[in-house]
């Protein structure tokens, strides 16, 4: 099951020139996966993820690279069938229309930063 939190305008002006920590900003919830958006523009957007362990999304593609940061926990992120296992404190970038797919190894908390854009 997957969980949005609603981006608060309130909140999300609250974090603005305010020293914060990523993983302090989410929760896990058993079952599920969770979802915070930290900045939503027309150029991109900022997303906090809390997945819980065997939790994933499914394969998908995007119209634009997405730069996928891992803060706690260990995930499996496939891309176009080559699979990748990422842990705290690294990053893979998921190119834009290549399939992909994430799967919690262990609980794992992920910053997503999607750039609308396809320009080079």
């Amino acid at each position: 099951m997957v969980y949005t939190m609603e981006c608060d305008l309130k909140a999300a002006k609250a974090l603005i020139g305010n020293v914060s920590t990523l993983a302090d900003l989410i929760d896990y919830q058993a079952g599920s996966v969770v979802s915070r958006t930290i900045i939503d523009r027309d150029v991109g957007t900022v997303t906090l993820f809390a997945f819980d362990k065997g939790e994933g999304l499914s394969e998908h593609t995007t119209p634009f690279d997405a730069l996928v940061y891992l803060v706690d926990g260990s995930a499996e992120i496939t891309i176009s069938g080559k699979r990748h296992k990422l842990s705290a404190g690294q990053m893979i970038i998921m190119p834009a229309n290549e399939p992909h797919a994430l799967r919690a190894l262990t609980p794992y908390k992920m910053v997503l930063v999607m750039i609308r854009s396809n320009e080079k």
